[in-house]
Formats: C-alpha cells, structure tokens, sequence
C-alpha cells in the first residue's frame, strides 16, 4: 500500500498546494522554539502529577455530590491540588463559577468594601468587567456599592508604570489588579516577572493592599503562577487553560486563604462558604483536565506561535511579535479591514471539527460595546482552549487567536485562514512566492 503524505489530508481540507508549502516552511523553522515549550509542559505537568500524589488522589474522590454538597471530598481534595499546584494556601474550584468574568467578580467583590478603591494597575480591564466596575452603567455595579474605581496606565512600550502606580495609590486603595492578558487590545501581556515586580513595589507602599491577578489564558504558559511571584488571589475559568478542554464549566479563585473563605461566603452565603456546593458528576473531568492542561496549554501556545510567524512574514502586525516572551496563549493579528477580519475567523470555524459548516458572522454579544464576530467549533460551549478566535468589529480590525487541543489542530486552523484570505482575494498568491 501506497504511504499517504500529510499534504493529501489537507488537501481534503481544501488547502491548496502552494498555501500548505508556504505554512510548512514556516513550520520547519519552529522546531527549538516548540521544544522550548514543550520543557515547560514537562516541568508544569509534574508540578500537577507531585500536587495529585501529595494529596492523594484516589477513585472514590470521582464519585461527585448532589444537593448540598456537604462533605465532598473529591471537591476538597481538587481545590487542595489546585493550591499546592499553584503554590498558595488555598482554591475554590467550583462548577457555580460561570466564566471568567464571574470568578474576576468574585474574588474582587468579596474582598472589596464601601469606600474602598480598586486600582487597575495594567490600564483599563476586559471590556466584560466594565459593568462590573461601573465605567458601563449597570445594576449591581462596584459604583452602586460605593467602591470606587482607579487605573494606572501602561507605559508606551506596555510595562507597568511605576511612577504611575505610585501616584493613584492613596489611603483608600484595597486592591491593585493585574490583567495578565491583552484582552481586546494589542498591548504586551504581563509575564510573572512582571507581577512579582509590581507586587513588591506595592507592598512597599502599603503591605495592606492586596494583589489579585486576572489569570486568564495565562495558566501554565510559564514555569510560575502569579500567587508564586506574591500575588494575594489570582482568578480564571476552567473552559480556558487549567481545565484542558474537558472541564465542561467552572472557574477558580487561588490565593491566600481569607481572600479565598471571602470569596467562598460570597459565592455561596456567609457561614457556609466552601462546606456547600454540589460537583455533581463533573470531577472526573475536572481531575482529568486539569492534568492534561499543561500539554493542552502547550499546544495551544504552539498554534499561536506559528501564527504570529506565518502572518508577520506576511506584512501582518503581530502582538506577541515572533521574538517576543509569551506569557499567555492569545495571538494578535492586526488585519486592517473588516472583510479581512471576518475571512480569518471563516478560516478557523471551517477548520473546526463541530460546526465547520457554519458562517460566523458578527452580532451584538453581552458585555461589549461594539458588535463581535466569534469563530468557534467547540466541544464545549466558549471554551477558548478550544481552537477559536473571536474579534470586535472596529478597526483596526485585530483578531485575537488562542486555543487548540492539539497542536496539529491549531496549526490546520491557522494554515486555513490563510487559504480563506487567498480565496477571498484579501491576500495575494503572489505573496506566498
């Protein structure tokens, strides 16, 4: 029997001969960069394994709980992995988190007080978190309850402004906060080294302030989590790094245990805290996941990448540049029209392998201000570990990549974006000479 070569699968993916050649040239190059990443999978996957063994992990700790949730020891038993993983005194991993933004809520409003200040120390936040501080008017806002809300911005080249940092910070300031991620933006993102930096110039200040960390899309992208570099909570959503695209819900909060028990009495009610809440049948996955998440990251971050080579040699701008530490697993690809940005994310929806039929079109969505196009195949609904890419529609028209269970998903993903701007005559096939 014949062997079959790579290219004839993606030819029935309808990549074409030239498209392919030109990815997998790029591809070739990348060899010590993914082995590079592929350490830090190593190093963060026995971090996991040593955290399991520590604690003992055992079949009946699977089993799950319904009702109250009284007494369930697998979900104790997870939330102490997840600590020592993270290297913190305690986590809430729970299923009643609903996403991100939930668990960044959480753990903001439960340590904030009336008249206290929460201090963005990485410029304005997530575009979600807008009704939650109150800069977008909404029911239930920080600014109902008479916190107020403070940012320093980043400096030009997106490092923390110390200077910055030092005039907002007053007696009022309860919180510093750090958006790891971009978000919708191209700023640089925030490695650890950063943060660890950042904390000690403000415990300096005032030990008192705490430091809560948005670790979205940032789990196990280095060596170290930000509670390790000092930070007090760090938050996230299991759909994204720290589930590995089985988690089929949930969110966590890590960090130093009264910021923790303060979250936990208000995700449930005081002087219940962490003793209720059901896992119903989804600590297997959860287990399994988190296991898996540092392999899962690491692919995720390979797509990304390869992305940001493929479409800087195309004269694209790219954030992370190619040369660029990476710190999270979110690729920025400025494409300059809308007709650009709508053809990228037809290319990873077709490349998806549920609902790869489907047009993503952009439509209003909760939270944001302008209309958003979301493409997305997942097995889980919004897991953004999954391959995917989503942008706001005003320009410049950037698209923001993350995701991709495997790394040969993440990479048939972004070579057919590159099909789709040739077939929509966006890019020229000249350029691929």
């Amino acid at each position: 029997m014949q062997e079959r070569s790579v290219y004839e699968m993606y030819e029935k993916l309808g990549i074409e001969k030239d498209v392919y050649e030109y990815a997998s040239d790029i591809l070739k190059g990348l060899k010590e960069r993914f082995e590079e990443i592929d350490e830090i999978a190593r190093y963060n996957q026995l971090k996991v394994l040593a955290a399991m063994q520590k604690n003992r992990v055992s079949e009946a700790d699977l089993k799950g709980s319904s009702g109250y949730g009284y007494d369930d020891l697998g979900r104790d038993r997870l939330e102490k992995v997840y600590a020592d993983t993270f290297g913190c005194e305690d986590a809430l991993v729970r299923p009643q988190i609903t996403c991100g933004t939930h668990a960044i809520t959480l753990a903001l409003f439960s340590n904030l007080r009336p008249d206290d200040e929460l201090l963005y120390i990485t410029g304005k936040p997530y575009d979600t978190l807008e009704s939650v501080i109150g800069i977008r008017k909404a029911s239930g806002s920080f600014a109902e309850y008479g916190i107020t809300y403070a940012q320093a911005d980043l400096t030009d080249d997106g490092h923390i402004d110390e200077d910055a940092v030092r005039k907002k910070i007053n007696e009022r300031t309860k919180i510093a906060a750090i958006q790891r991620s971009k978000g919708y933006d191209t700023r640089r993102s925030i490695p650890v080294k950063d943060i660890e930096k950042a904390v000690r110039l403000i415990k300096s200040i005032n030990k008192d302030i705490l430091i809560f960390v948005d670790n979205c899309y940032g789990e196990f992208v280095e060596r170290y989590e930000p509670v390790e570099a000092g930070a007090d909570m760090m938050a996230g959503s299991l759909i994204k790094n720290p589930g590995g695209g089985l988690a089929a819900v949930g969110g966590y909060i890590a960090g130093r245990k009264e910021c923790v028990e303060n979250a936990a009495n208000r995700l449930t009610s005081p002087g219940l805290g962490k003793e209720v809440g059901a896992s119903l049948s989804l600590l297997p996955s959860f287990y399994q996941g988190f296991f898996l998440a540092p392999h899962v990251t690491a692919s995720a971050l390979k797509g990304a990448v390869f992305a940001a080579h493929l479409y800087d040699r195309l004269g694209f701008e790219v954030s992370p540049g190619i040369s660029d530490e990476r710190t999270d697993i979110i690729q920025a690809v400025t494409l300059r029209s809308k007709e650009a940005l709508i053809s990228f994310c037809k290319g990873i929806q077709s490349s998806s392998a549920v609902d790869s039929f489907v047009s993503p079109d952009p439509s209003p969505m909760p939270g944001y201000e302008h209309e958003v196009v979301m493409a997305a195949g997942d097995f889980i609904s919004g897991s953004s570990i999954e391959l995917s890419a989503d942008a706001p529609l005003k320009s410049p028209y950037t698209v923001f990549f993350q995701g991709g269970l495997t790394s040969s998903h993440a990479e048939a993903g972004i070579i057919k974006t590159l099909q789709q701007l040739v077939n929509d005559k966006i890019i020229d096939r000249s350029a691929l000479k």
